[in-house]
């Protein structure tokens, strides 16, 4: 099983490798990621919050195609070498990767938040029946 993972593994570290992390717009564009991710974090409670943080997610995720050639068209202006191949996948990693992941973070929390709000009705309901049963003995 070790073996099969190698040429994935080796895959991976080569792209890690050929990046230059230190280039200011990736140290802005990882550093954009974790303030979303905080964001969606902190505004957990707040449902109207997290879906405009959902389809901002998903539009991010939407336009990485054009994303893509606009800037394989203008990476000398940001960047020292163009990262942008036309396949995309660098920026499906450093992009879409990290909004598809908190897209599902925020789906799964609007899950959670809904499955909670159901126990809450049933037991208003049941409490609620629980009354009228009573009254009805009375």
């Amino acid at each position: 099983l070790r073996s099969g993972f190698a040429p994935a593994y080796d895959n991976f570290m080569g792209f890690f490798h050929a990046i230059d992390w230190k280039e200011p717009w990736l140290i802005c564009l990882l550093a954009l990621h974790v303030l979303l991710l905080l964001s969606a974090i902190l505004s957990r409670k707040h449902i109207n919050l997290q879906m405009c943080l959902f389809l901002l997610a998903l539009s991010g995720v939407y336009f990485a195609e054009s994303l893509n050639l606009f800037l394989s068209a203008h990476w000398q202006m940001f960047s020292t070498q163009n990262y942008f191949d036309p396949h995309g996948l660098f920026l499906s990693v450093l992009w879409s990767g990290p909004l598809l992941v908190l897209a599902i973070l925020i789906l799964i929390n609007t899950l959670l938040s809904l499955c909670h709000l159901i126990v809450q009705w049933k037991r208003a309901e049941l409490r609620h029946r629980a009354r009228l049963s009573q009254k009805k003995e009375n």
